[in-house]
């Protein structure tokens, strides 16, 4: 995958927090998907600003941990073919 590409929400998709579930969920005209808290910390920074490894390095320094690279990748490649994300 090339990690310089950059994702962004598809159109009609749209990340918010659902406090009556308590959970981050994507809404999108069809229905919604509740996304765990690490979908939704990358799925927030997919902005069409940031490449994917810059999305990775942000992560990592926000939860000062290492090594999520790979991580970041399948999510976004997953949320493409899925029709969530697309490429800017």
């Amino acid at each position: 995958m090339d990690t310089e590409l950059k994702p962004q929400l598809a159109l009609g998709y749209r990340l918010q927090w659902e406090p009556v579930q308590e959970n981050h969920v994507l809404l999108y005209p069809e229905g919604m998907v509740k996304l765990n808290d690490s979908a939704a910390a990358i799925l927030a920074k997919c902005t069409g600003e940031l490449s994917i490894q810059a999305i990775s390095e942000q992560l990592e320094n926000e939860y000062e941990v290492a090594g999520l690279l790979a991580d970041v990748s399948e999510l976004v490649e997953s949320a493409v073919e899925r029709g969530w994300l697309r490429y800017v």
